[in-house]
């Protein structure tokens, strides 16, 4: 029977330094040998995922965004993108209160590097990865195509406090650990976005595998049939899976998919 994995990437399929285990490769080679769907589900937006160094290992699908996209062997399933006159109000919230944000959609994203610490390194990296793709949120508040953004705690509690008071009836704001804060519209999450293409691909739910190690895993990792937590994963993610295997670096994709006989 066919089977439909989805698997995290930061922390699950490679580490920091994008180091993607052999056995990690041999697992996914193996599983496609049987027939079975991989799909990357990931809080990235589509455009943050780097096509060159995760597709050849055999992807059938990519849900992007904490579950607001979805595509199926190259084709878009389904998109959602915050409404322009919300995204406005959003950007303006978020200046009034000093945050350091990056806004986050489907062909850009969108980052003043001013409004970080001088000290961060966020806005460094994330332009050497995107390149043209990063454009500044000043002077594109006209062309703003968003479906999620993130945001630093700030150093003001109240404002933090006040940050999240506004933002509560209408996004999900997700405590990632340490300074960072994702935030994803209501009703939309990773497990949103595997029941839609389960059930766009008629896969049945006790068909499900997911595997993840932080927080934004969590809806996923509970609402599959089958979950796996990385061994050095976020104990939050080990809380609420199936199965927590061995570490990434461990050989923890393979251990899991040897687990449940998948490969």
């Amino acid at each position: 029977m066919k089977k439909a994995l989805f698997f995290d990437i930061d922390g699950t399929i490679w580490n920091d330094d994008r180091w993607i285990p052999d056995s990690t490769r041999a697992a996914f080679r193996k599983m496609k040998e049987r027939g079975h769907y991989l799909f990357i589900c990931s809080g990235r937006t589509r455009v943050f995922i780097p096509d060159k160094q995760l597709m050849p290992l055999g992807f059938d699908g990519i849900l992007a965004g904490c579950g607001t996209y979805g595509e199926f062997q190259g084709e878009v399933k389904f998109y959602h993108q915050i409404p322009q006159a919300d995204i406005l109000r959003v950007n303006d919230f978020l200046r009034s209160v000093d945050a350091a944000y990056v806004l986050e959609g489907r062909y850009f994203l969108y980052l003043d590097e001013e409004r970080f610490p001088g000290e961060s390194s966020f806005p460094k990296r994330i332009k050497g990865e995107m390149g043209e793709k990063l454009i500044p949120v000043t002077g594109n508040e006209k062309r703003l195509e968003v479906s999620k953004f993130c945001a630093n705690y700030l150093e003001d509690v109240q404002k933090q406090k006040e940050l999240e008071r506004v933002l509560e009836p209408d996004f999900t704001v997700i405590h990632r650990g340490g300074d960072f804060m994702e935030i994803v519209p209501k009703g939309y999450n990773k497990a949103t976005g595997i029941r839609e293409i389960c059930r766009i691909l008629g896969i049945a739910h006790e068909d499900t595998y997911s595997f993840g190690d932080s927080t934004n895993d969590l809806d996923m990792l509970e609402y599959t049939a089958h979950s796996v937590a990385m061994g050095d994963g976020m104990q939050e993610a080990k809380d609420v899976a199936e199965y927590v295997t061995a570490p990434l670096k461990e050989d923890g994709i393979y251990r899991a998919c040897e687990h449940y006989g998948l490969v």
